[in-house]
């Protein structure tokens, strides 16, 4: 999370940079597209250029911004060779291809030319055909023209935050309120994008298996990486004890499972074209992985902020996601979010003001019942919680923010059933400030490429990795293994180290 600026509501439409993106998005959601046929596109318009070039900078901002050197300069060269073979320009200087600072698996292209990737995704990755894989899926999103598509349906499928989603339709039940859950999760949520149906993820699944047989690259490529994401993702929910599927608003890549058979029947079985794995691990050693400690790093369910000079812990049962503004906060008995912005003129008017952009127009202001002051921790603090009756039942609303001087404040925001709004009386008693000492304790974690040693296992190394929990499968995950593999000396694996 990076606060800059005064708070601000984001508005959440179909012309918003984030309604442009084309990502690697759930192939379980199933939305009608228009009837009216829309060509493939055979170039990259000038309308299309400009609408990119328009766009890019904002989603530098709300992705976290782009990762520079020569990894990022692998990654672009990558890029451009497979977006050339979608036919849309054979100028590889029409491209931009952007690694991203973002602690997300994700990928995504928007027209114009302009192609993303994270660098957690790209971490997961292990070769290059891979990668160009991941690049040439998005462009084929580009050149097959689903957001045109897209965008024929959104009057009837409106584009929301989907947390915003989760909170409405798992805690709020009700259309008005829901918009409260859409807003929550519009103010520094990164996790914005569109949602594509089966048969255009299938497409751009084949397009991707097209460019990478052009480029020279193993085909197969693609369904290694969706299933290096599937595992991924039920790692995770493994890790957390959510269900075997990571919940949506935490990733923009929900279980890829379900398409792996496919691109393995697209590609065909056997070995054919290049995958370039020791070039590509070499060039991607020492990315950041995880958190980046100038956004605020998640430790277990504490979070804290090197730079900003702070620290809180969410409640037993929650887990937390780190955004680019914000920070998610998930719980069986409730969701909450916390960011910041300028204090203006006090802690109660900065309060009215977290509430009033909760509150869409046309619907009847969210107002607290009152306003309390609080020390926490030696900080200036007040709360304020409002009762909202939906149709299935009452709920509340609890907004509780922090003055840590310089003009600055903090909040959470809180959704819970009526009554619960307690759950979160140890997460808003936890925040505090902390020391220089304590701010430089915070190392951010490191992918790195070692050589298997004669008597090295996965076990072994396993042991080497920056984690309390699940080293041995956070491990096999990450270098696409099995427990049964034999590592081989000589070979190259990845670990994950401060």
């Amino acid at each position: 999370m990076k606060v800059r600026g005064g708070y601000r509501r984001a508005a959440v439409t179909g012309g918003s940079a984030a309604a442009l993106i084309l990502a690697l998005a759930p192939v379980s959601v199933r939305v009608a597209t228009a009837a009216v046929a829309i060509p493939a596109a055979s170039a990259i318009s000038q309308s299309d250029k400009a609408q990119g070039a328009k766009a890019h900078p904002d989603l530098l901002a709300e992705f976290g911004g782009a990762v520079s050197g020569p990894q990022a300069a692998y990654v672009e060269q990558v890029g451009k060779t497979i977006a050339v073979q979608s036919g849309l320009s054979n100028a590889r200087g029409d491209f931009t291809v952007t690694l991203l600072n973002s602690s997300v698996n994700n990928a995504f292209a928007i027209p114009g030319g302009y192609i993303y990737v994270t660098r957690q995704l790209t971490a997961l990755m292990n070769n290059e055909a891979e990668l160009a894989g991941v690049l040439g899926h998005e462009v084929g999103h580009v050149a097959a023209r689903h957001s045109a598509k897209r965008q024929q349906a959104a009057n009837r499928n409106q584009i929301i935050g989907v947390l915003g989603s989760l909170l409405s339709g798992v805690l709020l039940g009700d259309s008005a309120l829901g918009q409260l859950g859409q807003r929550i999760a519009s103010q520094g949520s990164q996790m914005l994008t569109l949602q594509y149906s089966r048969t255009q993820e299938l497409e751009a699944d084949r397009l991707g298996i097209t460019y990478l047989k052009r480029a020279g690259y193993d085909p197969r490529a693609m369904a290694s990486v969706l299933e290096s994401l599937a595992r991924q993702n039920a790692l995770e929910a493994q890790l957390r004890g959510t269900s075997n599927r990571v919940p949506e608003w935490a990733s923009t890549h929900p279980d890829p499972a379900s398409r792996v058979r496919d691109a393995q029947s697209l590609a065909g079985k056997a070995a054919s074209g290049a995958t370039n794995r020791d070039v590509f691990l070499s060039r991607i050693d020492g990315l950041v992985y995880g958190d980046d400690p100038h956004q605020g790093v998640i430790e277990g369910n504490r979070f804290t902020h090197a730079d900003l000079r702070f620290t809180f812990q969410a409640p037993d049962g929650f887990y937390l996601v780190n955004g680019t503004k914000a920070v998610s906060i998930s719980g069986a008995s409730g969701k909450a979010q916390f960011s910041g912005g300028k204090l203006g003129t006090g802690l109660v008017s900065y309060i009215d003001g977290v509430f009033a952009a909760l509150t869409d127009k046309g619907q009847a202001r969210i107002r607290p019942e009152s306003v309390e002051r609080a020390t926490v921790n030696g900080l200036s603090a007040a709360y304020g919680v409002a009762r909202v009756q939906t149709s299935s039942g009452a709920n509340e609303v609890a907004v509780f923010a922090y003055d840590l001087g310089g003009g600055n404040a903090y909040h959470f925001v809180t959704i819970t059933r009526s009554g619960g709004a307690a759950v979160f009386n140890p997460m808003f008693k936890s925040f505090r400030r902390i020391s220089a000492a304590e701010a430089g304790q915070v190392r951010p974690r490191m992918l790195r490429v070692v050589v298997v040693k004669t008597g090295d296992t996965s076990q072994s190394l396993a042991r080497r990795m920056a984690f309390a929990d699940g080293q041995l499968d956070r491990f096999l995950v990450l270098n696409g293994l099995q427990a049964a593999d034999k590592l081989v000396p000589g070979q190259k694996v990845k670990l994950v180290t401060y």
